[in-house]
């Protein structure tokens, strides 16, 4: 189950052009949708048995899904692991199995005029997932894809937190997200860190989530000093959605989902410092904002100016579907929601549609 392009522990890798990389897909959704619609819940065939005798104690590392549990394991289209110096450029990715680019604890890398395709039912198939990596520029790329469309992570979990590769020093400019999940996300997989971020001059169209930052319990990890500006967002469910309540692929949920405060420990994770400026939302079909902290973890230092944002009060979809979360009540606005905020300052924002423009609790 390997990458179609692959390479590790490379310097000065160059691909660039105008062609296409086809992963061939569907075989790949067909088979993991079959699985998952009769109940598989555990390795089955000789090559899922096999990957599970080498990955000892994939039954309880968390997850947000992708076929750990039965060790049905897609991979990316396209992985770099541990290389420097890296230029992707021009090409066109599409059909993804799993996540499309994946570049893992790498450094110097350039991204820039990707076109990356996806079905919008294509399981799991983000467009670019930077994992763990350091100095990285992504421009001028176009993603349609069936979930997040940029994402950046650093592991998940008790192994993240030990081998601690943060995320940082990402700059992500003139993009465009259309379809999937998230436009810009940070998570699920937070152990590591993930700071030092500038994500700008960027479109969102019909994603469901533009700016989204997602953790929990249990998956560790700082996250901070990120600036997101210059933004436009079109027809999102939720234009920003910062959640520690992540649902997908949790354990325990009767202690992760508790409105209680818990001890904190080296897997409490923590988002503080964070700059949103000149951000026009047009169309939020299920609320203006979530903005969601832990009780004993609240997100700290958030400071949203020059924004507006317009709600679509005839849409019919739930503020609840704002993110995927569990524990945190219900409300009826589409309203800016927050809860175990510490430190919110807003400047010349804008809410039109909501009765109410701002919830605390």
């Amino acid at each position: 189950m390997h990458s179609c392009l692959f390479a590790s522990g490379q310097e000065k890798i160059t691909v660039e052009g105008q062609g296409v990389l086809d992963g061939n897909g569907q075989v790949w959704w067909d088979a993991y949708n079959e699985k998952r619609q009769r109940g598989q819940s555990m390795p089955e065939t000789p090559e899922e048995l096999a990957l599970a005798g080498l990955n000892g104690g994939y039954d309880i590392q968390p997850g947000g899904g992708g076929g750990r549990s039965m060790q049905f394991l897609r991979p990316p289209l396209v992985q770099f692991v541990n290389c420097t110096d890296i230029r992707f450029t021009g090409i066109t990715l599409q059909n993804s199995h799993f996540w499309t680019l994946h570049p893992v604890y790498c450094k110097n890398l350039i991204i820039s005029g990707l076109t990356i395709i996806n079905p919008h039912d294509g399981p799991n198939t983000d467009g670019i997932d930077i994992d763990s990596c350091e100095d990285v520029l992504i421009e001028n790329c176009h993603v349609s894809v069936g979930d997040d469309g940029i994402a950046l992570k650093s592991g998940s979990g008790a192994d993240g937190i030990r081998i601690g590769k943060p995320c940082k020093k990402i700059r992500i400019r003139g993009c465009t997200v259309d379809d999937g999940h998230g436009g810009i996300v940070i998570g699920s997989e937070t152990a590591a860190g993930i700071y030092d971020v500038i994500a700008e001059d960027c479109v969102f169209r019909g994603t469901d989530r533009g700016i989204r930052i997602k953790t929990r319990r249990g998956r560790g990890g700082q996250i901070e000093n990120l600036e997101f500006k210059n933004l436009i967002m079109e027809n999102n469910l939720c234009p920003l959605a910062i959640n520690m309540f992540y649902r997908c692929g949790a354990n325990n949920t009767d202690i992760v989902f508790n409105q209680e405060a818990l001890p904190i420990n080296a897997a409490t994770p923590s988002i503080k410092n964070i700059h949103i400026m000149n951000v026009r939302a047009y169309g939020c079909r299920a609320s203006a904002g979530f903005i969601v902290g832990l009780p004993e973890s609240p997100v700290e230092n958030i400071h949203i100016q020059s924004c507006e944002f317009f709600t679509d009060e005839n849409s019919g979809i739930s503020p609840d579907e704002s993110e995927m979360f569990l524990g945190v009540p219900s409300i009826q606005e589409k309203c800016i929601r927050l809860l175990n905020v510490k430190n919110a300052i807003f400047n010349e924002v804008q809410v039109k549609g909501p009765a109410e423009v701002f919830i605390y609790r």
